[in-house]
């Protein structure tokens, strides 16, 4: 077995990729404007999911348990290049302090959700694993 195709410098680089959420937002010509999503990182996501995590009370006292929605939101606003979720004029913009509260407070929930689809598949997490596997032995 030779491990060069693991090599950093062998593997290939995941684009950013431009994708439209809305037709609500448009540039100067009246055309669409696009989102940028990049790619996150397990070292990321694992970053993310840990600033995620809230204490609950239990019968044995307190537990960690995932905020979904807060790890959601999160993953959002770390893989979205554009528009920066964290631009301090457009959260003025909107009212809202946060990158988070940006995010929620400027798409609708149709928006929302198409932009959390997005996200998923481009990072890789709307891949199945037995196509993957499939395409391996190909």
């Amino acid at each position: 077995m030779n491990l060069k195709g693991f090599l950093k410098e062998n593997a290939e680089v995941v684009q950013n990729q431009k994708v439209a959420i809305s037709d609500r937002f448009k540039d100067e010509n009246g055309k669409p404007l696009l989102f940028e999503i990049r790619p996150l990182t397990e070292k990321e996501t694992d970053v993310i999911r840990k600033k995620s995590m809230k204490k609950t009370k239990s019968k044995k006292g307190y537990r960690d348990e995932m905020d979904n929605s807060l790890f959601v939101s999160k993953m959002i606003t770390e893989s979205v290049v554009f528009p920066d979720f964290k631009s301090e004029e457009l959260q003025n913009s909107y009212g809202v302090v946060g990158a988070e509260a940006l995010a929620e407070t400027m798409l609708t929930v149709g928006e929302y959700a198409n932009l959390v689809l997005k996200v998923q598949e481009v990072c890789g997490m709307d891949e199945d694993l037995d196509e993957l596997v499939e395409e391996a032995k190909n």
